[in-house]
């Protein structure tokens, strides 16, 4: 009997124990073979153990619409260092742009507006944004996506609440000096301040533009996350005049938890796993720290670059890592201390 005469569960076992390697030259054998090797059940076990391949630990998967033996290839490549340079978007400009990526829309800050690009385009170079945001009357700081708006803030010291799909915009005024972050979540919006301030506003109609309150703080914040349930929010700040530079606020605006930094360093970017676990990335060295709301004391540290002081300027979670951005490098972090560079 013949390999691709085997019954399905059968094959499928089989394949269960071969690499990616192993299963790529297979599926070279004959058609059969191929067609059945590029299935998806194949690749599932081995793509739960890749990095960002939008398979989860549970099964779940995020990018159904992408085949997950393409997934796991791109996952290698990245693991490895294997890439190809491709000039996108090309500026004047000396100044270091704030990105986030939704989908095939590519958001970048420069000066003080916020280009929309579409990476989908023929013949290479992205030329034009497909949608400008602006309003503000210096440099954008920071920007968050939600799903209705695209809300920024300013050197000016104000926030602008940008609808996605039109025209309409709200600016919210209230800080000193520049604002430094901002982070929101379900029609809440918490900001941060060189001003050494954290505000709390809201989205919704009924006092649209309004600051629900205010929280002096002894230092400049320089980050800002609110839980995904919207209970609690993290600030970090400069680690100037207060040696506890992350804080854990409630609604009640009481500070519930804090902790000290061992390095003295500005906290420039906070995330959260949405559960217990806090990532937090240093000013200097490129330390990232986690932090676990049930603990007094820092968890694990990763030092990402000993032979510079590139500070961490961006963290994103999902459900097996934690990705990390210095100036010079892109780290993936998994929970079992290991750590991998993903770019060169």
């Amino acid at each position: 009997m013949l390999l691709y005469q085997l019954p399905d569960d059968i094959l499928y076992l089989v394949l269960y124990y071969l690499d990616c390697k192993s299963l790529s030259r297979l599926s070279q054998v004959c058609k059969k073979i191929h067609t059945f090797v590029n299935r998806d059940a194949v690749w599932r076990s081995i793509a739960r153990e890749c990095i960002n391949t939008g398979m989860t630990r549970q099964g779940t998967d995020m990018y159904p619409q992408i085949p997950l033996k393409d997934r796991v290839r791109v996952s290698q490549n990245w693991r490895r260092g294997h890439h190809r340079k491709e000039v996108l978007l090309k500026w004047k400009t000396n100044l270091l742009p704030w990105i986030q990526l939704d989908r095939d829309v590519l958001y970048l800050s420069q000066a003080a507006d916020i280009g929309a690009y579409h990476l989908r385009v023929e013949g290479g170079r992205i030329r034009r944004p497909a949608a400008v945001y602006s309003g503000h009357r210096e440099d954008v700081c920071r920007f968050v996506l939600t799903d209705t708006h695209l809300i920024s803030a300013g050197g000016d010291g104000k926030i602008i609440a940008h609808h996605r799909w039109g025209r309409q915009w709200v600016e919210f005024s209230g800080h000193g000096q520049e604002v430094n972050c901002v982070d929101s979540q379900g029609g809440v919006i918490v900001s941060g301040s060189r001003d050494r301030t954290a505000r709390v506003w809201t989205l919704s109609s009924e006092q649209l533009g309004g600051c629900l309150y205010t929280i002096p703080m002894l230092d400049r914040v320089w980050s800002v996350a609110i839980s995904p349930s919207q209970s609690s929010f993290v600030t970090g700040t400069a680690c100037c005049e207060n040696p506890t530079p992350l804080r854990i606020w409630d609604t009640e605006r009481s500070c519930v938890m804090q902790w000290e930094e061992p390095h003295d360093c500005a906290l420039y970017c906070i995330q959260s796993d949405g559960n217990h676990m806090i990532a937090s990335g240093s000013s200097y060295y490129g330390v990232v720290r986690l932090w676990d709301k049930r603990h007094t004391r820092c968890l694990q540290s990763f030092q990402l670059s000993p032979s510079t002081s590139s500070p961490v300027y961006c963290l994103r979670f999902n459900t097996s890592h934690l990705y990390t951005a210095l100036a010079t490098a892109l780290f993936a972090l998994d929970f079992r201390g290991h750590v991998t560079k993903v770019r060169r």
